[in-house]
């Protein structure tokens, strides 16, 4: 497990413009590693994890095509049922929240790559560690009645 720059481009939403990104990257020889696109009426946001951020960054730049930097975690998780949920759970475990995620579409060994905007990165890291490092002890889940309104 790692952490990553993760670029989310925003394009307009017309046919070609994922294209012309994606095209560009290529011929930089910059291998997209995972992606995922969030569309609006107008516009759509491409979020990408990639083999060089600043050659990325550099590709936009040339394209004038806006773009933003985040922090995310990248998980190694087995392509089988239910190692996704296990990551999720282990997170609510320690109640930190998933803003989003998502996965690449394959890797070494039967493996793919979960990527993860959390609230707090390094707490992430340290309970997906630990849970690697065998079972952390972990806080019970808030009761639910918590969260209902009263």
């Amino acid at each position: 497990m790692e952490t990553a720059k993760q670029v989310s481009v925003f394009l307009e939403n017309k046919p070609g413009r994922l294209a012309k990104v994606l095209s560009a990257l290529a011929r930089e020889k910059v291998n997209v590693t995972a992606l995922t696109v969030m569309d609006s009426h107008e516009h759509s946001v491409l979020r990408i994890v990639t083999s060089d951020t600043a050659k990325t960054m550099q590709v936009l730049n040339g394209l004038s095509t806006g773009h933003a930097e985040t922090d995310v975690l990248l998980v190694e998780l087995k392509n089988q049922p239910g190692a996704l949920a296990h990551v999720c759970e282990l997170l609510a475990g320690e109640h930190l929240n998933i803003d989003y995620c998502y996965c690449s579409s394959g890797g070494r060994n039967g493996r793919v790559m979960g990527i993860f905007k959390v609230s707090n990165v390094e707490k992430a890291k340290l309970v997906l560690g630990a849970s690697n490092n065998k079972k952390a002890e972990r806080r019970p889940l808030r009761d639910k009645r918590a969260y209902q309104a009263r």
